[in-house]
């Protein structure tokens, strides 16, 4: 995949092999888990899904994850690590981003009601 100003690369292209890399994503936010302690947020291109973990001691990171909705835009510059617990249903199960920066490109207006899932 070609890198952009907007991405190194995509949301479906990283493994387990590529642990210890610095990447920047860019994509839609496709749900968000705040655990209190940490926000998973899955961003979602239409290459895949990357699963994002921005702990609450980054505490503006940690606010603007919190105030991120369904189908908001955004992009991540930030680490390759492990997952601790992984998904073996999808490809990019066995790893996460660990944030070292995360901007808001775009507020979704509205929440999204078409084809979102659970």
């Amino acid at each position: 995949m070609k890198s952009t100003t907007y991405r190194t690369h995509t949301c479906g292209e990283l493994r387990l092999e590529r642990t210890g890399i610095s990447v920047t994503l860019s994509g839609w936010v496709q749900r968000t888990r705040d655990l209190g302690h940490m926000i998973f947020i899955d961003l979602r291109d239409r290459y895949g899904i990357t699963q994002i973990n921005v702990p609450s001691d980054k505490k503006e990171m940690y606010e603007l994850a919190k105030s991120a909705g369904r189908e908001f835009v955004l992009q991540v510059e930030g680490m390759v690590v492990e997952r601790e617990s992984k998904n073996t249903t999808i490809p990019t199960g066995e790893i996460e981003i660990r944030p070292e920066k995360l901007f808001l490109l775009n507020a979704s207006p509205f929440p999204c009601t078409l084809a979102c899932g659970s």
